[in-house]
């Protein structure tokens, strides 16, 4: 790619800004200073997001026309829109991305492994099919490297540590494939670590938990925190010899979700170095949200919950009109992208602006996004809204992707360091030994 149309990429992303900025604001000489700020932010540092599930979202809704669907732009208007296309990366200013290589929770070991290897094969064969637009990246040098090319570095991300079937093999598998982090656990608690969102069996990492971590460690992979316990959490910050991330989580202070990160957590990721990269999934976000999505389930279930039970149970039509009737005396909370500045801004004030970044959980979430931040097309509106904070040029370069590339460096030099280190090829039989 020649200077020229790097140019014009940059002037696409400064384009984004102005059309995610309400009209009326894009007259004012600030608004338009802000823009030309945010431009040269994302010119001179790569915005890199720490979660996008884009790739089972095809897999999803698009089936085995995933391989060959046309993803350069279009998907935001389909019957199930998707937040991604390439035209709105493009738009967005996007350099990096951690792309998620997610599969359910709930699937038996061995399943899991194989449809991460799909999933993985599929990200890599997004990226051979535009070369122009998509690159793989494992280190900070290749994010600079692609990021100066005009191109975007292609990362990903393991969503669940039950996705290595209690394997540091196929963990490894994994590295060699161009796996960037692991994410310990997703919804469900694994047979090594307690998940935020199951019961606790654990009361955080077991040993072989543990050796999982210092097994990342080794191999320069990231270790994800988003999705555990809290107990699991601060055991991966006693254990870890790198700086870790949550790759998509939020400020329990704000929204007091178990997903989200704890002012005492945050304090203990200030001295680990690592980052929590603030995701936009509505009750992660607002306290308001997350206790209506909680009593609209319960409405739910209250009028019609089949096969058993439900005022209205068999009665579908007036469980809905029912069900409508107090959605109308109850209407869903606004939740808007002020509201996830606001997040930033608490983390960066508990654990240092050094320790926030940007994890969006696009394509994650569906369509249930705050206001303002629809799809990969609107990061320069949330950078533009902690400008108008007083936010830095130097500051927003760190949320944006200065963070997390220092993480990744941090991270490689402590593998560096553990080259004469033999595999880690501990089994949850310590486990049993332990106890």
């Amino acid at each position: 790619m020649n200077r020229v149309e790097v140019r014009h990429l940059l002037l696409a992303a400064a384009a984004a800004l102005a059309l995610a900025t309400p009209a009326a604001a894009q007259d004012t000489p600030q608004d338009k200073a802000i823009a030309a700020r945010v431009a040269k932010v994302l010119r001179d540092t790569p915005l890199i997001d720490g979660h996008n599930d884009w790739a089972e979202t095809l897999k999803d809704q698009a089936g085995d026309k995933r391989w060959t669907l046309d993803l350069t732009k279009g998907l935001g208007t389909l019957p199930e829109p998707y937040n991604t296309d390439i035209e709105r990366l493009r738009k967005g200013g996007v350099g990096g991305q951690f792309w998620s290589v997610y599969v359910d929770a709930s699937l038996p070991g061995l399943e899991q492994v194989k449809e991460t290897l799909e999933q993985i094969d599929l990200v890599r064969q997004i990226v051979a099919r535009y070369p122009e637009t998509f690159e793989l990246a494992t280190t900070a040098a290749d994010v600079r490297r692609i990021h100066k090319a005009g191109r975007i570095a292609s990362l990903m991300g393991v969503e669940g540590g039950g996705q290595i079937d209690d394997s540091l093999s196929v963990l490894r598998a994994y590295r060699a494939l161009g796996a960037g982090y692991l994410t310990l656990t997703h919804v469900l608690t694994t047979d090594w670590a307690d998940s935020a969102t199951d019961n606790p069996k654990h009361g955080g990492l077991t040993p072989f938990g543990e050796q999982v971590v210092l097994e990342l460690n080794r191999l320069g992979m990231l270790v994800d925190l988003s999705h555990v316990s809290e107990d699991t959490m601060k055991d991966a910050l006693r254990v870890s010899k790198a700086p870790v991330i949550f790759s998509h989580s939020s400020a329990r202070a704000i929204a007091n979700h178990p997903r989200n990160v704890s002012d005492e957590v945050l304090r203990l990721l200030a001295a680990n170095g690592g980052v929590v990269m603030v995701n936009y999934a509505l009750p992660y976000v607002s306290e308001a949200y997350r206790n209506w999505s909680a009593d609209s389930a319960a409405e739910k279930a209250r009028l019609n919950s089949p096969p058993y039970s439900g005022l209205l149970i068999g009665q579908p039509e007036a469980a809905k009109k029912a069900y409508d009737d107090w959605l109308a005396a109850h209407p869903k909370p606004r939740v808007t992208l002020a509201m996830v500045a606001d997040h930033v801004e608490h983390v960066a004030k508990v654990a240092g602006v050094d320790h926030v970044g940007l994890g969006s959980d696009y394509d994650g979430v569906g369509n249930e996004l705050p206001e303002g931040l629809g799809g990969v097309d609107t990061y320069p509106a949330l950078l533009a809204e902690l400008a108008r904070r007083g936010w830095s040029d130097a500051d927003l370069a760190k949320v944006a992707g200065g963070n997390v590339l220092r993480v990744l460096e941090q991270a490689e030099k402590v593998a560096e360091s553990l080259k004469g280190t033999p595999p880690v090829n501990a089994t949850p039989a310590i486990d049993r030994a332990a106890n």
